[in-house]
């Protein structure tokens, strides 16, 4: 077992905050909660340095990492990531949207991580502000008696163990402690994914200062990512539709191959390069919980819901809910009166971020999104509003809204004009929802 407790932590089993999970949201609220003087305890099911995919943040993340006291750490682990570059196989030439061209030039860059680093790098520091945190530590049984409180069942290499806390918060990722618990966890209505991966070396990569960029590709399936890194490795993979994922009959190395074969530009990308570990396939890639909160509980990131990884929003939302959520929880533990605002507040602004990425990705793949994005245009300053969305600024007031219905008005246009293949990719679609 690999177990860490601050110095300063009584050794018994009462806390006022049971954080699951030591991912980004995990570890954001309880180094929040723990600074604010709670006693935090967070269990995390692997040991750090662990894989995880989604290694590219936004420029808004920069923010979160200033405020929490990271963000040189990050930096040293970073490639800086200045722009987006889309390819299309029905546009003569890749078009790169850059950061700097934001409503708001405050943020004009993010970083491309590996997640082993930077996970660690917010876990350890959770530790070191104060928090108990476990690893190889699974959480198999969580009640709320009606007498209060939590009830935690926690199983060790040492053998089980019962935790009793004030308040739970579940961070647990895409294994949804609670959605499967409470039975609440729902695929998305609206959106089916499944998705393929894998990390190669000698990848070909964009020239100068662009090197950070991350790039996308679309192609018949669905899009893929292309995420240069640090140390000279390169993460491509493809998100899909299931229905093309059930296609496979080998491997996930080499039918991630012949998905690369099926998109030009990114083949020849990756025409000298070497894969370096078996492909990764997963299904299921996209789902919500009919709640996120409840009494003495609430789910932060992606316990409560995700939805595509196409505009990189998963970490930066994950990160967000956790600093939102932490003023839910000390009101709840400190000041019960204003704890029902908190938490509306908290509520009204997740499904604001999930509902302005959302609109996006659910169309992503549609030949209008794809002309706009191939040929943008500044009109009624809808690139600068469309950058800021990209960037993640959506919770500083930033005056794009108005921009962004200008977007989606044109993209409707755009649509009607293309409606014999608008109305294909709409069926195509439906189609996929029927089937999952």
């Amino acid at each position: 077992m690999n177990r860490i407790i601050t110095s300063e932590s009584a050794p018994d089993n009462d806390c006022d905050v049971f954080v699951i999970g030591g991912g980004p949201a995990g570890s954001t609220i309880a180094t929040l909660l723990a600074k604010r003087g709670l006693d935090v305890v967070l269990a995390e099911k692997d040991t750090h340095p662990r894989f995880h995919i989604g290694e590219s943040l936004l420029p808004m993340n920069l923010e979160l990492f200033e405020q929490l006291g990271v963000l040189d750490q990050v930096r040293e682990i970073g490639l800086r990531k200045p722009g987006v570059e889309f390819n299309s196989p029905v546009h003569d030439r890749p078009v790169t949207l850059k950061f700097s061209e934001a409503w708001d030039k405050t943020y004009t860059y993010a970083y491309q991580v590996r997640r082993a680093e930077f996970d660690k790098i917010l876990f350890d520091h959770c530790v070191r502000s104060g928090a108990r945190a476990m690893q190889e530590c699974r959480v198999s049984q969580v009640k709320f008696p009606v007498e209060g409180g939590v009830s935690v069942m926690t199983c060790e290499a040492d053998g089980d163990k019962q935790w009793q806390a004030r308040y739970l918060v579940d961070a647990s990722g895409r294994d949804t402690f609670l959605g499967n618990r409470f039975a609440i966890k729902r695929r998305n209505p609206q959106h089916a994914t499944a998705a393929l991966y894998g990390h190669f070396e000698a990848a070909r990569r964009l020239p100068g200062d662009a090197e950070g960029n991350i790039s996308l590709f679309w192609f018949e399936h669905g899009w893929f990512w292309f995420i240069p890194l640090r140390d000279g490795t390169t993460s491509v993979g493809a998100v899909c539709t299931p229905e093309y994922l059930r296609t496979r009959r080998s491997d996930p190395s080499v039918f991630l191959l012949q998905t690369i074969a099926l998109c030009p530009e990114l083949n020849a990308r990756l025409q000298h390069a070497r894969l370096l570990a078996n492909a990764t396939a997963t299904g299921n890639y996209s789902y919500v919980s009919s709640q996120m909160s409840g009494e003495r509980y609430l789910m932060v990131g992606d316990a409560y819901a995700f939805v595509d990884p196409v505009f990189s929003s998963g970490v930066y939302l994950a990160m967000r809910s956790a600093f939102l959520g932490a003023d839910v929880v000390e009101a709840s533990l400190r000041e019960p009166a204003a704890a029902a605002q908190a938490k509306r507040r908290f509520e009204n602004s997740v499904r604001h971020g999930l509902r302005n990425f959302s609109w996006f990705i659910y169309r992503m793949t549609r030949p209008a999104m794809r002309t706009l994005f191939m040929k943008p245009r500044n009109h009624l300053r809808i690139k600068e509003a469309l950058m800021s969305l990209l960037a993640g600024d959506l919770y500083r007031n930033t005056p794009i809204y108005a921009s962004l219905f200008a977007f989606k008005v044109l993209y409707y246009i755009t649509s009607v004009m293309q409606a014999g293949a608008s109305f294909r990719a709409w069926r195509a679609h439906r189609r996929t929802l029927r089937a999952t």
